[in-house]
This record gives C-alpha cells, structure tokens and sequence, in this order.
C-alpha cells in the first residue's frame, strides 16, 4: 500500500473503531450486523488493508449510515469551505472506483460526491445501503449503466437520474468509462 492509501485506510479504520466503541459494541458484534469478518474489521479498524466498497457500505449501514457518511466523518475536519485539494478521495482496490467527497463537513443533509468508474468496472451496492437517503446520479462523462433492482438505466453525459425506494443497485461503466455526480439526501 503506498502511504497516500495507507493513510486513508488507517483514517477509515480508526473511525470505524470509533463508531463501534460509541455504540459500546464488540467487534463480534459488529461483525453480526455488517456480515464482515471480525478478522477483517479488525484489520481494518488497525489500517492493514485498504477496504473494498462492498465491505465498507456493509459497515456504514450497519452503523445506520451511508458511506458518504462514514468517509466524510473519517476525513473530514469542518467548516464551510473544502477546498479541492482537502476533499477526501478514496479508491476501491478492487475496481478502480474513484471517490471524491465535494462537500464540507455542516449540519446539512446534502452531500456531494463526484465519481470517476473506469470502464468496465461494476459496483453494486445492497439496498440497505440507500435505507437511509434520497439520492440523484448525474453523468458528467462517458457512459452509465444503472442497475436499479430489476430497471437497467442507460445514463448519456447530462442526463440525471433520481433514485425510488430502496433496491439493490450496480453502477456499471461502459466504454469509455464515466464520471458522475451523486447528491445524496440523508433523512
């Protein structure tokens, strides 16, 4: 892991072990209610690995909240302005999947976050990830395929797709891959 990554990941980690502590539960326990293996959370509470996405929205949700949410609260210091170069970014080891979080630490209920999905590449997210917020992808470039439980979306640079109930979802990049933007509404 170079140490821009390392860094991330132990950040990441030492706010998962946080959010469990202030919830007084064990690793046991959260390994019950995300699925991961305390084996795995543990490495990842101690910043040994670099934690997939499909591990971490199983532990934001878990903890109630989105991983918008979780990564914001690892990265983020407050105050009105975040200037590019703060903005936290995260990769996906697995898929390439870059995550960029736009907005600055407040009380509002709006995030946004801009991401770039090399093409080829899937995500897929659980319902009870989206349990918790509203949420709008909008296509900055390339091409989008949105899996929304059983409705495939076929999203074109400008085109903005708001989310329904909660379903199981997939963001799959097409040729020549794509960059999007996601604001969430939590509540």
């Amino acid at each position: 892991m170079d140490d821009i990554a390392n860094n991330i990941s132990s950040t990441i980690g030492r706010r998962i072990h946080a959010e469990r502590i202030m919830r007084d539960w064990s690793l046991a326990e959260l390994a019950e209610r995300s699925g991961v293996s305390k084996a795995m959370l543990s490495t990842i509470e101690r910043g040994k690995t670099s934690p997939t996405a499909a591990l971490l929205v199983r532990i934001a949700a878990a903890f109630g909240m989105t991983l918008s949410t979780l990564i914001a609260r690892a990265e983020l210091q407050g105050g009105g302005l975040l200037r590019e170069g703060d903005q936290p970014v995260w990769r996906d080891p697995d898929t390439g999947y870059v995550r960029r979080h736009l907005s600055p630490a407040c009380d509002m209920p709006l995030e946004l976050i801009k991401v770039h999905l090399p093409a080829g590449a899937k995500v897929s997210f659980p319902a009870a990830s989206y349990a918790f917020i509203k949420q709008q992808i909008w296509l900055i470039s390339g091409r989008l395929e949105f899996i929304e439980g059983d409705v495939a979306h076929r999203l074109e640079p400008g085109d903005c797709l708001a989310l329904g109930a909660p379903s199981d979802c997939t963001f799959h990049a097409l040729e020549p891959g794509a960059d999007y933007l996601v604001a969430l509404v939590r509540g």
